[in-house]
C-alpha cells in the first residue's frame, strides 16, 4: 500500500491538551487512531492516551503482516480500550473514571474499514465529495434536524464513550474500496465544531493532506478563538494497494508506529475472548434497550 500521511494536534485555549493520535502499520496493514479525552472527568488525557496505545499494541500483534478481519479487530480492539480505562480508574480508587472517544481505521489491500465511539469523526473524501462521515454518538446528532436547529440540546451531551460504567455502543463501518486519491480524515471535535463539512471537505480536496491538514487546524483555532477546544487531526491520502510506503517511502519488515508507549504485551490480558463476548452482549443489550425508549 502506498499512501500520503500527515497528523498535528494543537492546544487550543485549554489548559491541557486531552487528545492523543497516531498510525502504526506493517507492509501490508495500516492503522490510524485518534482519541479525545473527556472534560468533566478525571484524566481525559490518560483515557485517550490508552485508547490509543491498546489499539496500537493489538494491532502490532495482531497485524503479521496483515489483519485475518479488519472489523473484528476494531471491535476488540475497542472494547479493550474500554476495559483497560476501567482497569486504570479501579487500580487508583477513582470514583469518576476517566473517559475518552475513540475513532480508528484499518486501511488494507485496497479498502478501509472503520469504528468510533463518541464524537471524534472520521471524513472519506473522494473527487471532491464527501462520500462517507461518522455520526456522532450524541442526542444532538440523533435527534430530528428540526429540533437540532432550535438548539434545545447541546452537541457535547454524549450518550456513549469509552470509561463509562455502562458498555460503549460503537459503530463499525466497511471494508469500503478505496480509489486512488482518496482522503481520510480522523480529527476531534476542536476541528469539526469550527468548520462546516462543506469546508473541511473543500480544504481536503484542494491540496495534499500535509498542506491541508494544518490550515485546517489553524482555521479551527481562529474560528473558535481565545476559548478553542483542543484540535487535532490526522489525515491520509490513498494512492496504490500494489506496495507499501509512508509519506518517506519507507516499507518496513516488521512494524512502525508514531504512537508513544506502543507495547503489545500491556494489551494482551484484553483478548479473552471469553470477556469480549460479554462486552459484545453487554452492547447489543444496551443499544436494544436504547432503540426500545426511542420509540
Amino acid at each position: 500500500m502506498r499512501f500520503s500521511v500527515f497528523q498535528v494536534s494543537r492546544r487550543g485555549g485549554r489548559a491541557k491538551n486531552e487528545d492523543r493520535m497516531g498510525y502504526c502499520y506493517t507492509r501490508e496493514s495500516g492503522l490510524f487512531v485518534l482519541a479525545d479525552g473527556m472534560g468533566g472527568h478525571p484524566e481525559g488525557e490518560a483515557a485517550a492516551q490508552l485508547a490509543v496505545q491498546t489499539v496500537s499494541s493489538l494491532h502490532q500483534q495482531q497485524a503479521t503482516p496483515q489483519l485475518p478481519q479488519a472489523g473484528d479487530f476494531l471491535v476488540h480492539a475497542l472494547l479493550a480500550s474500554h476495559r483497560r480505562i476501567l482497569r486504570y480508574g479501579e487500580e487508583r480508587g477513582l470514583a469518576d473514571k476517566p473517559r475518552t472517544t475513540l475513532v480508528a481505521a484499518v486501511v488494507q489491500g485496497d479498502s478501509v474499514t472503520w469504528a468510533h465511539c463518541g464524537d471524534s469523526r472520521l471524513y472519506l473524501v473522494r473527487g471532491g465529495a464527501l462520500l462517507a462521515r461518522t455520526r456522532d454518538h450524541s442526542y444532538l446528532e440523533q435527534m430530528p434536524a428540526d429540533m437540532a436547529r432550535a438548539g434545545r440540546v447541546s452537541r457535547n451531551v454524549l450518550y456513549t464513550c469509552l470509561g463509562s460504567p455502562v458498555a460503549p455502543e460503537y459503530q463499525l463501518t466497511g471494508p469500503v474500496a478505496l480509489q486512488r486519491g482518496d482522503k481520510i480524515l480522523l480529527c476531534s471535535d476542536g476541528l469539526w465544531a469550527s468548520l462546516s463539512d462543506e469546508r473541511i471537505v473543500e480544504q481536503l480536496s484542494a491540496m495534499p493532506v500535509a498542506q491541508a491538514v494544518p490550515e485546517l487546524v489553524e482555521q479551527a483555532l481562529r474560528a473558535a478563538g481565545d476559548s478553542s477546544d483542543n484540535v487535532t487531526a490526522l489525515a491520509l491520502e490513498w494512492r496504490s494497494a500494489d506496495a507499501f510506503a509512508s509519506t518517506r517511502g519507507q516499507a518496513p519488515d516488521a512494524f512502525a508506529a508514531t504512537v508513544q508507549g506502543t507495547d503489545p504485551k500491556a494489551a494482551a490480558p484484553d483478548l479473552d475472548e471469553a470477556a469480549i463476548d460479554r462486552s459484545i452482549a453487554e452492547i447489543n443489550e444496551a443499544i436494544r434497550r436504547t432503540a426500545a425508549r426511542r420509540i
